[in-house]
C-alpha cells in the first residue's frame, strides 16, 4: 500500500499524523453540477419553488458542509477553515446548475475534502428542495478542480 498515507504498514486505516508538517496557506476548489429538465431550472431561476430560495439555501448548505467534512469523513482532519465560498450558476446548456466551492485554510493539511463536501452538500440540498417537482435530476461531475499549498504543491485539473 505504498503511497497511501491513510494506511499503516499492516494495512490498517489510520489518521495521518500531520504534527510535523509546516503550517502553510492552502486552498482547494471543487466543482460539480445538478442536471435537470429546463422547466425545473426555470422554476428555480424565477423563484417559483415552493420551498423558497433554492440557490441561497443550497449555498448555505455547501458552506455548512465544508465545516462538517471532518465529521462525515472518518480520516479527515478537523481544520480551522478561514474561507468558504460556494457559487451556484444556472446553466441552460446543461440544463441545470453548476456548483463551485472554494475553501481556504492556514494549516498543516489541505482542504480538498472540505471543498468536495461543500459541492456535494450544495448539490444534495438543491435536489432536496425541488425533488417534489423532478425526481430524475442527476448530480454529477463532482471533482477537485484545483488545490494549492503544502508539500505536494499545486494541482489543476485538465
Amino acid at each position: 500500500m505504498a503511497g497511501l498515507t491513510h494506511f499503516d504498514p499492516k494495512g490498517d486505516a489510520h489518521m495521518v499524523d500531520v504534527s510535523d508538517k509546516p503550517v502553510t496557506s492552502r486552498v482547494a476548489v471543487a466543482e460539480g453540477c445538478v442536471k435537470m429538465m429546463p422547466e425545473t431550472l426555470d422554476m428555480i431561476t424565477q423563484g417559483r419553488a415552493k420551498k423558497g430560495d433554492v440557490l441561497g439555501v443550497a449555498r448555505l448548505a455547501g458552506i455548512m458542509g465544508a465545516k462538517k467534512a471532518a465529521e462525515l469523513i472518518p480520516l479527515c482532519h478537523p481544520l480551522p477553515i478561514t474561507k468558504v465560498a460556494v457559487e451556484l450558476t444556472p446553466d441552460h446548456s446543461l440544463p441545470g446548475v453548476r456548483i463551485e466551492a472554494t475553501v481556504k485554510t492556514t494549516g498543516q493539511t489541505g482542504v480538498e475534502m472540505e471543498a468536495l463536501t461543500a459541492v456535494s452538500a450544495a448539490a444534495l440540498t438543491l435536489y432536496d428542495m425541488v425533488k417534489a417537482v423532478e425526481k430524475s435530476m442527476v448530480i454529477s461531475d463532482i471533482r477537485l478542480k484545483l488545490k494549492d499549498g503544502g508539500k505536494s504543491g499545486r494541482y489543476e485539473a485538465q
